[in-house]
């Protein structure tokens, strides 16, 4: 079964610098029946100004994932770690115990378009911890791979978070299909960063989401000359 989350009904933040789209509650946007699905809390797609960004802040008891779809995304955090974040990276931030950080637009002269998501851990008050990996187009073009998961790098490459949670990603081309195979008895989220695209024969455009439940398999078909897409399996 396939539930359709579309764009134009997600909340909206806009404050000069940031224009923000959420799929589920966050901040003043605050919706009962959209507070995340399974472990997956937060789904935002941020366009941040040239030069501007969010200051130093706190989180914990979150895992963070971030994907720039255009642009760059420069961070610091107090762990230590300064990074520029670029296309085809994926970043993954264990707030555990507590870890603040910032995160700028690092063009000084183009928006940088990129989403921000927040699974629930497994567990609280784990020592935070930062991982930041790039997946090439080549890697993901017109086939899903898994960027983010329960376990080591030892597998797939994929990087570690603290939650029985796969992310899949995958850049597909017009008229090519790929194929997204669910775990037994497990559940998946849809998102479509750019483009246009069929999802099990359902039309999604960009910033359209979608619940999957009672199904083994996700097949998606390029509409548009190219769509980017992320995938969640989630227990």
């Amino acid at each position: 079964m396939l539930t359709l989350r579309l764009s134009s009904a997600r909340g909206r933040t806009q404050i000069g610098w940031l224009d923000s789209h959420h799929t589920f509650s966050f901040g003043e946007y605050q919706d009962s029946a959209f507070m995340g699905f399974r472990s997956l809390r937060v789904l935002n797609d941020d366009i941040v100004a040239p030069g501007q960004g969010f200051g130093t802040h706190g989180h914990r008891d979150m895992e963070i994932i971030s994907l720039v779809l255009e642009g760059a995304l420069e961070h610091r955090d107090s762990l230590g770690h300064g990074a520029v974040l670029r296309p085809g990276e994926v970043q993954v931030m264990s707030a555990g115990s507590g870890i603040r950080h910032s995160e700028f637009n690092g063009v000084k002269d183009a928006p940088t378009h990129f989403l921000q998501m927040w699974i629930l851990p497994e567990r609280q008050a784990i020592t935070p911890n930062y991982g930041q990996k790039d997946f090439p187009e080549s890697a993901r073009l017109n086939r899903f791979i898994r960027v983010a998961g329960r376990d080591d790098l030892s597998r797939d490459g994929a990087l570690p978070i603290a939650q029985d949670a796969d992310l899949f990603v995958t850049t597909l081309e017009g008229g090519r299909t790929a194929d997204c195979t669910l775990r037994p008895t497990r559940s998946a989220w849809v998102h479509v960063a750019t483009g246009h695209v069929l999802v099990n024969g359902i039309a999604l455009h960009a910033g359209d989401g979608a619940a999957i439940t009672d199904e083994a398999r996700i097949q998606v078909t390029g509409v548009a000359p190219k769509s980017e897409l992320v995938v969640f399996d989630l227990a």
